[in-house]
């Protein structure tokens, strides 16, 4: 059997351990958000083939791509799962470390939401709004910025509940935050006209503003569990809760979603885009380890699969929002052709 290069580099780390072996199992580290759906498939997988059932380990996007990015060998990572696309730096990362080839595949849509305990009314609430809740620094109607002064959410608007800002997020390190900072807070921020005509005269302290998250306890980071977070919501009827559409929809007998710009955070509307904090999820799969590591091919072809990732499959059960069969198509092609490229 002729193997490339690149695997035989790999192989020849194998051997330099002495007389370990190699691994016989995949490895997947990454998103939270994403930690459902590619569980739900490595089991699948697991069921149906002759192949062990993958290791996956939730550590966040930010800290999945360290550790995917670690190097080649068996003792790195094969996938990283990411709730957002993977960053130039860590690409730079990955490339310093040996990582050459990455694929990046993209598995779906989620939306972000805003949630509340059932036990408690139903938040409507602008962009706008929000940015003016989580902000560190607002503007101070002088024509700069001050602390974050406002306590209730009837401080920011009187149509809102008279009831104190308690948020509970997901660390810096979590796709999760990088895209809510991204989509909702910019979003909201760049609603108001002193900060977005801060954007033409000084970017750097316009970024600074809107994607600053306050640090005076109105904004809990609560961790990667999201779990941990929808219990917390249970117990707290007047805190709510930043996380993925896919966690809500787990958890509907429990928690409830606040409409975003007076639009519901459902299937339809985060398919559609019309839901304004909607994102892609994707997963990263390393080249150099296809054909080392068994089971990536077969893997990614059971992810890929209408019977998987389609609007019918077994991960719309779990929340997953699928693309339409035309990008569905694009992305399977990606996945199966990395696996076709490589010589065994």
């Amino acid at each position: 059997m002729i193997r490339t290069t690149l695997a035989l580099a790999l192989m020849a780390t194998v051997a330099a351990a002495g007389s370990a072996e190699a691994r016989d199992q995949i490895r997947i580290v990454g998103s939270s958000t994403v930690f459902p759906f590619t569980t739900r498939v490595a089991e699948e997988f697991g069921r149906t083939t002759s192949f062990k059932t993958p290791i996956i380990e939730s550590t966040g996007t930010g800290g999945g791509f360290k550790l995917f990015c670690q190097g080649i060998g068996v003792d790195t990572a094969d996938i990283s799962n990411a709730s957002r696309a993977i960053k130039k730096a860590e690409v730079e990362t990955c490339k310093q470390n040996g990582v050459e080839k990455i694929t990046e595949v993209k598995i779906g849509y989620d939306g972000i939401v805003l949630a509340n305990s059932k036990a408690a009314p139903e938040l409507d609430i602008s962009l706008r709004d929000l940015f003016l809740a989580l902000a560190k620094d607002v503007p101070d109607g002088k024509g700069g910025f001050m602390p974050n002064p406002h306590k209730n959410w009837s401080d920011i608007n009187p149509a809102l509940p008279n009831k104190r800002i308690e948020v509970l997020g997901p660390p810096p390190t979590s796709g999760t935050r990088d895209a809510f900072v991204e989509l909702a807070m910019e979003g909201g921020c760049n609603k108001i006209p002193e900060i977005e005509a801060l954007k033409k005269t000084d970017e750097k302290k316009h970024k600074a503003i809107c994607h600053g998250m306050r640090e005076d306890g109105a904004f809990i980071e609560a961790g990667e569990n999201d779990v941990l977070i929808v219990r917390k919501l249970e117990a707290n009827p007047n805190a709510f809760g930043i996380f993925g559409f896919s966690f809500l929809d787990q958890n509907q007998d429990k928690i409830q979603g606040s409409k975003i710009n007076g639009v519901e955070d459902n299937y339809e509307n985060i398919a559609s885009g019309k839901y304004p904090i909607s994102r892609s999820m994707f997963i990263y799969v390393k080249g150099q380890h296809v054909g080392v590591i068994p089971g990536i091919p077969e893997f990614l072809k059971e992810f890929t699969s209408d019977k998987a990732w389609g609007p019918d499959g077994y991960l719309a059960d779990k929340g997953l929002i699928a693309m339409p069969e035309a990008e569905r198509a694009k992305w399977r092609k990606d996945a199966l052709d990395l696996a076709q490229n490589v010589s065994m």
